[in-house]
C-alpha cells in the first residue's frame, strides 16, 4: 500500500482533533510532520516525526507529497497557493478563502500543475447529516417546501482564537459557520439562484458579526442557514419540511468530543450517536400517516481521508472540491453585498 508522506500547517486543534488523528490510522498516509511556531509537541504525540520551523522547510521537503493548510482562514490562499506551486496536493481547511477570485485562483493553479486540491468540509460526514441525507435521498419527505439548517450555541463569551474574534478578511461568524452550513445546503439542495442575508453584532465585546440569517431561493422552496451564540435552548437543527412530511434532527454529532476525549476513529463504537438523539419523522407512505424516530446513521470522518488517499493514488473524484469551495465562497459574498445593500443578491 502506498503511504503519502503528510505534513501539517498548525498543531492546535484541528490538527490535534480533526487531521493527525485520522491520518495517523488510516494506513495509506505517513505523518511525516507539522510546522510548529512556538510548542514543540508533534513528536510527542507522534514519535519518529519531523517539527518544521516554517513554511518554506515543508516545502522544501522533496519527500512531502501533501499539505493540510489548517492555519486561520486569511492565511489560506497564500499558503495553499504556495504549496500547489511547490508541486504538493493540498487540503484547505474552510473556509476555503476569503474571496471568491483566490478561490479560482487555487483551483486554476492546481489544475495547471495537476495537483489534488480539497476543501476539508468535515461535516458533511457527521452522523446527523448523513440522516438528514439519507431522508431526503429516500423521498420520505416528497417534494421539499423549505428546510432550516442551524448552528446554535450559547457562549456571551469571546473566542480565545483571535484571529475569529479580530475585525479582517476571514474573521467572525459567517466565515466560520456559513462553510458548514452552506457546503451542506449544496450537498442536499444544489446552488441557489440568490440569496438573501442578515448579519448582527450580540455580545456586548464583540467586535465581528456573531449571528448571521441567510435565506437561499431555490426555484420552488427556500432554505434559511442560521447561527448565533444565544441559543440557550436549541431548536432542531435540521428542520426538513415536504410536501408529505417533516424531518427533524438535532445537532448530535460525537466526533469532536470523543476524538478530544482521546478516543481514536478505528475504536469500536466510534462515531455512534446516543438512541435519544434520534430524528423525528412525521410523513405519509402509501397513504398511512406516520410518526416515528429513525436510527441514526454513524459518522466518521474517516471516509473524507479515505477519499483524498484514492483521488491521489488512483486518480478517483477528489471529495469537497475547489469548485464546491468555490461555491461555498459565492454564496458568503453574495450574503455580504445582500446585508450591506438591503436586497435580494443573485448568484
Amino acid at each position: 500500500m502506498k503511504r503519502i508522506n503528510t505534513v501539517l500547517l498548525s498543531y492546535g486543534m484541528s490538527g490535534k482533533v480533526f487531521h493527525a488523528p485520522f491520518l495517523s490510522v488510516h494506513g495509506g498516509f505517513q505523518v511525516r510532520g507539522a510546522w510548529e511556531r512556538s510548542k514543540k509537541v508533534f513528536a510527542q504525540d507522534y514519535p519518529g516525526t519531523k517539527s518544521y520551523a516554517s513554511l518554506e522547510s515543508v516545502l522544501e521537503d522533496e519527500e512531502v507529497e501533501l499539505v493540510i493548510v489548517n492555519t486561520p482562514t486569511n492565511s489560506h490562499y497564500e499558503y495553499a497557493r504556495k504549496a500547489l506551486l511547490a508541486n504538493k496536493h493540498v487540503i484547505v481547511e474552510k473556509a476555503f478563502t476569503t474571496t471568491v477570485t483566490e478561490a479560482e485562483e487555487l483551483k486554476a493553479i492546481a489544475e495547471q500543475r495537476q495537483r489534488k486540491l480539497s476543501v476539508f468540509q468535515n461535516r458533511r460526514w457527521d452522523s446527523d447529516f448523513k440522516t438528514v441525507k439519507q431522508v431526503i435521498l429516500a423521498g420520505l419527505l416528497g417534494d421539499i417546501v423549505e428546510a432550516t439548517l442551524c448552528f446554535d450555541r450559547y457562549n456571551a463569551g469571546l473566542s480565545k482564537k483571535t484571529h475569529k474574534e479580530n475585525p479582517g478578511p476571514g474573521a467572525g461568524i459567517v466565515y466560520d459557520l456559513v462553510p458548514h452550513l452552506a457546503d451542506q445546503a449544496l450537498v442536499l439542495f444544489g446552488m441557489p439562484q440568490a440569496v438573501f442575508a442578515d448579519f448582527m453584532i450580540n455580545r456586548p465585546a464583540s467586535r465581528v458579526e456573531d449571528y448571521f440569517e441567510l435565506l437561499l431561493y431555490y426555484n420552488n422552496f427556500r432554505v434559511r442557514l442560521l447561527a448565533g451564540y444565544f441559543k440557550r435552548e436549541p431548536a432542531p437543527s435540521y428542520q426538513i419540511h415536504g410536501k408529505l412530511g417533516s424531518f427533524f434532527k438535532s445537532r448530535a454529532d460525537v466526533q469532536e468530543a470523543s476524538l478530544l476525549g482521546g478516543i481514536k476513529p478505528n475504536q469500536t463504537g466510534y462515531g455512534i450517536e446516543p438512541e435519544e438523539e434520534q430524528g423525528l419523522l412525521h410523513t405519509e407512505k402509501d397513504g398511512v400517516v406516520m410518526r416515528e424516530r429513525i436510527s441514526t446513521l454513524p459518522g466518521n470522518y474517516m471516509d473524507y481521508f479515505e477519499a483524498v488517499y484514492k483521488a491521489i493514488t488512483a486518480d478517483a473524484s477528489i471529495p469537497v472540491s475547489a469548485d464546491d469551495g468555490i461555491n461555498v465562497m459565492k454564496i458568503i459574498e453574495a450574503a455580504y453585498t445582500s446585508h450591506r445593500e438591503r436586497k435580494v443578491v443573485a448568484i
